[in-house]
């Protein structure tokens, strides 16, 4: 597995974004309608992530955009299902805090919704617990809002 950094707008980031977006359908009726944009995602403010498998397709993505002064807002975490169980998670959640603390920043927040319970999981086992609502979807009864401070080692990529 490689983890690269790619523009949002990349072809490999926007397929997967695309799946992400099909399984929020799935899981919510429709696509996460937070207002993005490719530019947000991109150095020094911004960074996303695609991480490969050894075969080298796509499999899973994470972006970081920046969230006020000193804090990140991670954006479309997400694993295909055909990579799932393989740690790609927990790999790309840790880079993306690894580049966010060298990047300056101290904090991270995401908004997460309750028909993730996958996603819940990890964050809870990573270390983010409840912040302020905030956001598109700060109303949504069905979301779910955590943080992290990141004065620490990011969450190691192969913890159980």
């Amino acid at each position: 597995m490689r983890i690269d950094a790619l523009p949002y707008d990349h072809p490999d980031s926007l397929a997967l974004i695309e799946e992400v977006q099909q399984e929020y359908v799935v899981r919510y009726g429709s696509p996460d309608d937070t207002p993005v944009e490719p530019a947000q995602f991109a150095p020094p403010e911004g960074l996303f992530l695609v991480a490969y498998l050894d075969d080298g397709s796509p499999a899973a993505c994470g972006g970081w955009r920046v969230h006020g002064a000193d804090a990140v807002e991670l954006k479309r975490m997400y694993v295909s299902p055909r990579a799932r169980g393989r740690g790609l998670a927990r790999a790309v959640l840790a880079e993306l805090e690894r580049r966010a603390l060298a990047a300056g920043y101290g904090r991270v927040v995401l908004e997460s919704g309750l028909r993730q319970p996958e996603a819940l999981a990890l964050y809870a086992s990573a270390g983010y617990t409840a912040v302020p609502k905030f956001g598109y979807y700060a109303e949504a009864p069905e979301s779910v809002h955590l943080g992290k401070v990141l004065d620490h080692e990011p969450t190691p990529a192969h913890a159980e």
